[in-house]
């Protein structure tokens, strides 16, 4: 089959940082679902990867097949798999210890894949799984929140990926208060169509949430998190939790008088340690489709790139790591 490769740590600019390559089509095992693939979508996470942040993994040494955001079409399905059949369109977010999605075919466990929203074509629907798991389990598995709750939470990174879907479970499942972060004027517009109450500006993040809040925050979600630890302990109510996406090595003493809490969230945590709660992940998918076919959550990919092969999926790398992009991109046939 066709696939997309990343082979050794390269500027994105370097022709040889992804790949056309043929490779042997992936054998799924007896949970698996064999999936043909229409749509993917470039996470920070495919970023950090290619340019070697994570290692190679548990692939070892053949070529490293990133991309953990897809949709696409059941071709095959193993012996044990339940509730999912061939001809199903389907979507998820892959396991980072496995080939990705960037290929003709992908291989995935069935029970962190779930059937695609009806309304959104594949390319659409792609840009969504990794980021509203993410999203979901932040809010639901880490900070407990409840769907009455009516508390206030900062959204560091509102446009991004993660910040602008969370803003929308966070409107339409609870009773948050939203206060999102961005540094301009295109990103605050996307961050208020999204559904935020307010927008902080990220160039003086105290000083622009102590106004719109001057009690403080309950809760922070936080996309960038290395140098901001001091900024959140100011912003933080005592008690408060803080959700982060990125991790970040410097101390968190400064949160110790506030008695907060610090929590990270890795949304393949499931798949890596095949956690007894595994196909959770795919229950949410569920529910999120719902909620898109509902009309209840909009689509957050805003680059199409109809070119699937090595030099979109480079086009598509390179607007990531611009880290000037508002919502999601996303590469389909």
């Amino acid at each position: 089959m066709h696939a997309i490769a990343a082979f050794e740590p390269l500027p994105i600019a370097d022709h040889d940082s992804l790949r056309d390559v043929e490779v042997p089509d992936p054998t799924p095992g007896p949970l698996d679902v064999l999936i043909r693939v229409e749509a993917v979508s470039v996470n920070p996470v495919d970023v950090k990867k290619r340019s070697g942040g994570y290692g190679r993994g548990a692939v070892g040494d053949e070529p490293r097949i990133l991309g953990y955001d897809g949709a696409g079409t059941i071709v095959g399905v193993g012996a044990e798999v339940e509730g999912l059949a061939v001809g199903d369109e389907v979507w998820w977010a892959g396991d980072a210890g496995r080939q990705g999605a960037n290929a003709d075919l992908q291989a995935v466990d069935h029970r962190i894949v779930s059937r695609k929203p009806e309304s959104a074509s594949f390319a659409d629907a792609a840009a969504l799984p990794l980021t509203a798991l993410t999203a979901w389990e932040g809010m639901f598995d880490h900070l407990r929140i409840s769907r009455e709750d009516t508390a206030t939470m900062l959204v560091v990174g509102g446009a991004g990926g993660v910040g602008s879907i969370l803003t929308q479970l966070a409107k339409r499942l609870t009773a948050l208060r939203i206060i999102a972060t961005a540094g301009r004027p295109e990103t605050e517009a996307w961050c208020l169509r999204m559904g935020a109450d307010a927008v902080a500006d990220h160039h003086d993040l105290v000083a622009s949430v102590e106004k719109l809040a001057p009690a403080g925050v309950d809760s922070i979600f936080s996309s960038y998190t290395p140098g901001n630890i001091g900024h959140y302990a100011k912003l933080i109510k005592p008690f408060g939790g803080i959700v982060s996406i990125d991790g970040t090595d410097e101390s968190l003493l400064p949160l110790f008088s506030k008695s907060a809490s610090m929590h990270w969230e890795y949304m393949f945590a499931r798949s890596r340690y095949g956690t007894w709660d595994i196909a959770e992940q795919g229950r949410i998918l569920d529910e999120v489709a719902e909620l898109v076919d509902r009309g209840d959550i909009v689509p957050t990919a805003t680059e199409h790139i109809a070119a699937f092969s090595a030099a979109g999926l480079r086009e598509a790398h390179r607007l990531v790591e611009s880290q000037s992009m508002i919502g999601k991109v996303v590469v389909h046939r």
